[in-house]
């Protein structure tokens, strides 16, 4: 099965897999299972290494993180095709819990035009189903 994961899901899969929830993670880790991340989430991550720390303490500049997506996790990161931008500019925003991150509607937008699952512990993700997410979410 291949299904696309979130930033946040990336972070617990490489710093702390306490937070993935036992499905996920078994999930995750079947045989067969394909991973893949949007450039949009890999822009997030380096973002939160530049500015937060994350994983300095693991990759000694956010490029060896970058690198390690791939070489090292085998998550294979995705390139965002005009495809993509235009399931975005048709993508209704979740007012009602005001989530106006536009990573988060770039990643979801990703997911949908490629007819992906998407592995979130975002609980705002659910509210995009009706439009054609397939989401998976993580109870951490």
């Amino acid at each position: 099965m291949r299904y696309l994961i979130d930033t946040n899901i990336f972070i617990y899969l490489s710093t702390d897999r306490e937070g993935l929830h036992p499905d996920v993670l078994a999930m995750l880790s079947e045989p067969e299972t394909l991973l893949y991340i949007s450039t949009e989430s890999v822009r997030e991550l380096i973002v939160a290494y530049n500015s937060k720390g994350l994983g300095n303490k693991k990759w000694k500049t956010a490029e060896d993180m970058v690198r390690s997506i791939e070489e090292t996790y085998y998550v294979e990161i995705l390139p965002i095709q005009k495809e993509v931008m235009y399931t975005y500019s048709r993508l209704r925003i979740n007012n009602s819990q005001n989530h106006r991150d536009p990573s988060d509607h770039v990643i979801i937008s990703h997911a949908m035009t490629l007819k992906m699952p998407l592995i979130s512990s975002d609980t705002r993700f659910d509210y995009y189903r009706k439009q054609g997410l397939d989401f998976i979410f993580n109870e951490k």
